[in-house]
């Protein structure tokens, strides 16, 4: 039965959680659609394409197209929701710094955004710098949330007096005092946000961000005191911004609805009482669909953007006309939304953690009767009988090993033991699931079967919430996609860490736990992309086994097709090293001294020596990850 592209689309899932900027071509290839149109670009090309140009494997791509299409779409919801509902007001979206600090990629953002005035979000003082140092519109927005020390509210006032519009969110009671000090200092006036814990909380993995027991926040009794605080100080003028947040990559939209529910009546208290509140900023959490199954689980969504905008936008409006107040200016942080399509990681798979066997199996006439048993198992097990023969095998099994173990079956027996072992496992494995049931001992032995493919990158630095979070991201050949995948394997990485593999991969409704590949063809390379890879990875990854950041490339779709528009080296060993305060020099001049002892003591000739000492320096300019081309 023929496979072809459109099938593989329905099994990786690919038009369900690629959100139109994913495809499948005819030719079998993994396609990008920055534009989500017609238009594409061949992955498999642009690979050839890097290769040519000395990327190193594996690589980040990405698509700064795609950025400023998730920009656009955004705006637009609540732009056409504003219109919808008669909203009397706008909207003015800020990206979180925290979610990816690359510079391409805030470039991008903040090109797109122009014009629409959009800001940015900054957690500490370095971000708050980047902040302050992009051009943005007269009216956009520099939230800064979490702790504050003198030093990051100082630096916020001189933005202020720059004639931005750096607003400073209270986390905690002891920040209005701190505020208002160096505001006497510098004689500058904060613009004041507080941030308020709402009773409503969010889902999904970050649920705890919400609630009462929230790590950031003011109670109600706390927010009181802070206006009578301003109150008291004449500066009641200077508090704009109510602010909550709920979680990253909420699930469920009734989630949200309920916390923007809850936050516009706090809004609309509070500008009854006085306050000169006219934004509400009603935090992150739109979610990213990383399985296509449109739930509330916590690797999808049950909503739209649109849904989402919809909702903030009328929910606000319904509870601002029932309190007779005015309507605020919406500000929303999404960043996971933002970015997660616009970048993969490219992997070269390696090989497999054994050779497959396909060989019959030949076994002698001197060789141990049970492996002899074993042999006319595998010979006569069939449709009807093969539960049978498979427990006869897994007894014969544990019996041969225990011969093994007293010193009466040979290596060689032992070998042929697990080789015929797994042949009728296999072959058992094939005829049980041609049925409606599958028994648990047999899915058991599905799990142990499953192949291990090596994929050249660390899990722990290019999707490091696969291994903390169990996040899950889709994960697609680029190529071979009109030929039937016919293994089942997990992806190894090549850090020397068992948690350097995933096993879990997202499918509709359910978890997998390994993912259909086909089989390597000796001396042809196989590529994977690891997609939705653009939120939080970039930022998070870490060196473990001293593997570092990798090869990126920037790519664009134009009339002309599809061009690589910059290429960014990754981590060389040195660079990675001086993170860690070790000195690459001091450890060339150990080599150098340890040649010189050798070549003292006749261990060594000097032709020696300089080779030992120019692979050594070779080794620490060279890319972190291995090199499988010779």
């Amino acid at each position: 039965m023929s496979f072809t592209a459109r099938d593989a689309e329905r099994l990786y899932g690919i038009d369900a959680w690629g959100g139109g900027y994913f495809s499948a071509n005819t030719e079998g290839h993994l396609c990008v659609h920055p534009f989500r149109d017609d238009r594409g670009v061949d992955l498999l090309q642009v690979t050839h394409r890097l290769k040519r140009r000395r990327v190193r494997f594996p690589a980040l791509v990405r698509f700064p197209q795609i950025l400023a299409a998730r920009v656009g779409e955004i705006f637009d919801a609540f732009e056409r929701a504003i219109r919808e509902f008669d909203y009397d007001g706008t909207y003015r979206g800020v990206f979180p710094l925290k979610v990816n600090h690359q510079r391409e990629v805030l470039d991008e953002l903040v090109r797109a955004g122009r014009g629409l005035g959009m800001g940015l979000e900054a957690g500490s003082m370095a971000e708050l710098a980047v902040a302050l140092a992009h051009r943005l519109d007269r009216d956009a927005l520099i939230v800064c949330n979490a702790y504050k020390d003198k030093p990051y509210v100082r630096l916020a006032l001189r933005g202020v007096a720059l004639g931005r519009k750096v607003v400073l969110v209270v986390e905690k009671p002891q920040e209005v005092s701190l505020i208002l000090e160096v505001a006497k200092e510098t004689g500058i006036r904060p613009i004041l946000g507080m941030r308020t814990r709402l009773r409503a909380r969010g889902s999904g993995k970050w649920e705890k961000s919400g609630g009462s027991g929230a790590k950031f926040g003011l109670s109600t009794q706390e927010l009181l005191d802070a206006v009578d605080t301003l109150r008291e100080a004449d500066l009641l003028v200077t508090f704009r911004l109510p602010h909550f947040h709920v979680g990253s990559q909420i699930t469920d939209i009734k989630r949200i609805k309920d916390a923007v529910k809850e936050g516009a009546r706090i809004y609309a208290k509070l500008r009854a009482d006085g306050c000169a509140v006219d934004i509400l900023d009603v935090g992150g959490g739109l979610g990213v669909d990383y399985d296509g199954s449109r739930t509330a689980v916590e690797a999808s969504m049950n909503y739209t953007v649109t849904e989402y905008a919809n909702d903030v936008v009328y929910n606000v409006r319904e509870i601002c006309e029932a309190e007779e107040v005015p309507v605020p200016t919406l500000v929303s942080e999404s960043g996971r939304a933002l970015t997660a399509y616009h970048s993969l990681v490219l992997l070269e798979v390696s090989g497999e953690n054994q050779t497959p066997d396909n060989r019959e199996v030949v076994v002698p006439e001197d060789a141990h009767d049970g492996v002899q048993e074993l042999l006319e198992i595998e010979r006569g097990l069939t449709r009807k009988n093969h539960r049978e023969y498979f427990h006869d095998a897994e007894e014969m099994r544990e019996d041969l090993l225990g011969h093994f173990d007293l010193g009466y079956l040979s290596l060689r027996d032992r070998a042929l033991t697990e080789r015929l072992v797994r042949r009728i496992g296999r072959k058992a494995l094939e005829f049980a699931l041609e049925h409606r049931y599958v028994s648990e001992e047999f899915e058991a032995l599905q799990k142990r079967l499953i192949t291990k493919y090596i994929a050249n990158f660390s899990v722990f630095q290019s999707i490091p919430d696969s291994w903390a979070l169990d996040q899950l991201f889709p994960m697609v050949p680029i190529h071979r996609l009109d030929e039937r995948p016919t293994v089942r394997a997990t992806l190894c990485d090549v850090t020397c860490d068992s948690d350097g593999e995933v096993d879990r991969f997202p499918a509709l409704r359910d978890v997998k736990d390994s993912l259909e590949v086909h089989p390597l063809q000796p001396g042809k390379p196989y590529y994977l992309a690891i997609l939705l890879v653009g939120a939080y990875q970039d930022v998070l990854g870490d060196f473990h086994n001293l593997f570092g950041r990798v090869d990126e490339a920037l790519v664009n779709l134009g009339k002309g097709g599809a061009r690589v528009t910059r290429v960014i080296p990754g981590d060389d060993a040195d660079d990675v090293l001086r993170l860690y305060r070790q000195d690459p020099e001091a450890m060339v001049a150990s080599i150098q001294e340890q040649t010189r002892v050798a070549i003292r003591e006749r261990r060594m000739t000097r032709a020696e020596a300089n080779e030992i000492l120019a692979e050594y320096r070779e080794a620490l300019e060279g890319y972190t990850y291995l090199d499988f081309s010779d």
